[in-house]
């Protein structure tokens, strides 16, 4: 897959298209409704197929946080590309974009950019300065500028609308299954192992630590888990997503305690599967308090394995 990174690296070859536009975040299963909807359409219209993205997420532009991600800019296009997209363009969303009329949008992006032939969206896709475009207003500049366009349907699991927002709602309260169900896969965070401040090795728990810069995942507290990328299957684990308050931390980091595996492992890039919560996050009064609860969330997370081996 060809990352495009930004208009002004929008090559000639680039135009002549059939694209879909939107943040993709999580590349759930309505997205990836969107996605065949869209490969179905290269099949039958000869053109390469193409996902324009925005980062950083319009919602942290607008509010000035750090809007939890389901997954981080790399994981997406991972993602994305494994499913068959050809082209993804990743636009820098700033003021000129956010005050960017509909109009200007289409125009700019859509019809002098890229060439685009046939777009698809999803059923509650806006854009342009105050969200004021949407599907009628593409197919009316589609008429106009001879580009066709067509609205996906809602995709629906257990009757409620699959959305990001729900997914990040999943996550943030613990449910990993029904994560699991509307992303169409296990919930997983993916990054390369950074030396920590071997905290955990003092206390008999020695962690791989990955930095999460701007991934800001939404969870919170320990969780059963299981990693790729150390050799052959998964290895057992517990993890810690959290600001480590007993300690006076203040950035959010994910640390894995691999159970029964004591190998060098620095800089290693793996993922790790998130299984079950075992609690929230807590401050404890000493560091004894905390190594007792440590020693208990791995207990927790032995136990899970071994009910699942007798399953």
């Amino acid at each position: 897959m060809e990352l495009i990174r930004g208009l002004l690296n929008v090559r000639p070859r680039h135009r002549g298209c059939i694209a879909s536009i939107g943040n993709y975040d999580g590349v759930h299963r309505g997205h990836q409704a969107i996605v065949e909807q869209l490969l179905r359409n290269r099949e039958s219209i000869g053109l390469p197929a193409l996902i324009m993205t925005f980062e950083p997420h319009p919602v942290e532009y607008f509010r000035r946080t750090g809007q939890t991600r389901i997954t981080s800019l790399r994981t997406k296009l991972e993602l994305l590309g494994k499913f068959g997209i050809e082209r993804v363009l990743c636009v820098r969303f700033n003021e000129a974009l956010a005050n960017m009329s509909p109009e200007n949008f289409i125009q700019d992006l859509l019809v002098d950019g890229l060439g685009v032939k046939h777009l698809v969206v999803g059923d509650d896709f806006r854009f342009g300065k105050a969200r004021a475009g949407d599907f009628d207003v593409l197919r009316a500049y589609g008429e106009k500028h001879r580009f066709t366009v067509e609205n996906t349907e809602t995709y629906m699991v257990n009757g409620e609308r699959v959305s990001s927002s729900r997914v990040r709602q999943a996550l943030e309260l613990g449910q990993l299954e029904l994560a699991e169900m509307l992303l169409g896969r296990r919930y997983c965070i993916s990054g390369r192992i950074a030396h920590g401040d071997k905290l955990g090795r003092t206390w008999g728990f020695p962690t791989a630590n990955i930095n999460l810069r701007h991934q800001n995942p939404p969870l919170n507290g320990i969780y059963v888990v299981e990693v790729a990328g150390l050799g052959n299957g998964l290895t057992p684990g517990v993890a810690y997503v959290g600001t480590r308050p007993t300690v006076g931390g203040t950035r959010r980091v994910l640390e894995i305690h691999l159970i029964d595996f004591d190998v060098d492992i620095y800089g290693k890039r793996i993922s790790v599967y998130f299984l079950e919560k075992i609690r929230a996050d807590a401050k404890f009064d000493d560091h004894e308090s905390l190594v007792a609860q440590i020693a208990r969330d791995k207990k927790n997370a032995e136990l899970y394995f071994q009910r699942r081996g007798n399953k």
